[in-house]
C-alpha cells in the first residue's frame, strides 16, 4: 500500500510514510469490510462515515507539515485512523467526533493500541474545542459547504487548517488555510475530494 499507492504517487515525508507503514489500518475498520483495509479508497465503518482512503490520509498529513512540537485538532474522528496517523508525527492530537458510538469506539481503539498522545471527544465539531485552543494545526475529514469561523479562531498564528469544503451536490475542494503571524488569513485550494458531509449538533 505504502510503496504503490502513497510514495508511488509522490508522497515524501519519511515520518508520514512511516506511520503509514506502522498503523494498522484494518483495526480501526469494522471486521466486515477488513479486507478492504489495504485497498486504494474510502470504505464504510458505519453511521454514514467513512475511513478516507490511505493515499488522502498521507496527502493531507504531508500538507500539513506537522512538527513534533506541534498540538493538532482533528474535526470527525471517525474510526480514529488518521488521528493515530497523526499521533506519530505530533505533540498531541486533540479530536472530535460527533456521532457518540463512533466516538466510543475510536477512544477503546485507541487507547487498546497504546496511543497515548490522543484525546477523543464526543461533541460538534463547529465549535472546535476552545479550552484547549490555540492549534499549530487543525485537519478536517468531513466537509462543511463554508468554513466555521469557530476554528479558525483557534487557529494560532503562524499556523495551517486544511478542510474540504462545499456539499455532496457540487464538486469539494481541499482548501488550505494559513494564519500568517499578525493574524492575518489565506486560502488556497489544493486537491478535488470527497468527503461526507460535515454535520452540527441540530442536525442529527
Amino acid at each position: 500500500m505504502v510503496r504503490d499507492q502513497i510514495a508511488g504517487r509522490g508522497i515524501k515525508n519519511p515520518e508520514v510514510l512511516k506511520a503509514m507503514r506502522e498503523t494498522p489500518r484494518e483495526l480501526f475498520m469494522p471486521s466486515a469490510v477488513r479486507t478492504l483495509a489495504y485497498e486504494d479508497r474510502p470504505a464504510p465503518i458505519g453511521y454514514g462515515q467513512t475511513i478516507s482512503q490511505p493515499y488522502i490520509v498521507a496527502f493531507m498529513t504531508e500538507m500539513l507539515d506537522i512538527k513534533k512540537d506541534h498540538r493538532v485538532l482533528e474535526i470527525g474522528t471517525g474510526s480514529g485512523y488518521q488521528a493515530a496517523i497523526l499521533s506519530s508525527v505530533a505533540k498531541e492530537v486533540y479530536t472530535i467526533e460527533i456521532v457518540p458510538r463512533l466516538s466510543k469506539s475510536a477512544s477503546e481503539t485507541l487507547n487498546r493500541m497504546g496511543y497515548q498522545n490522543v484525546i477523543v471527544r464526543e461533541g460538534d465539531g463547529y465549535k472546535g474545542w476552545p479550552e484547549k485552543a490555540p492549534f499549530d494545526r487543525i485537519i478536517l475529514t468531513a466537509a462543511p459547504t463554508k468554513l466555521p469561523q469557530a476554528l479558525t479562531d483557534q487557529l494560532k498564528p503562524g499556523g495551517k487548517l486544511l478542510a474540504p469544503i462545499g456539499d455532496r451536490t457540487s464538486a469539494q475542494e481541499l482548501i488550505l488555510v494559513e494564519k500568517s503571524a499578525d493574524g492575518k488569513i489565506t486560502s488556497r485550494p489544493v486537491l478535488p475530494v470527497q468527503f461526507v458531509p460535515m454535520v452540527k449538533s441540530g442536525d442529527r
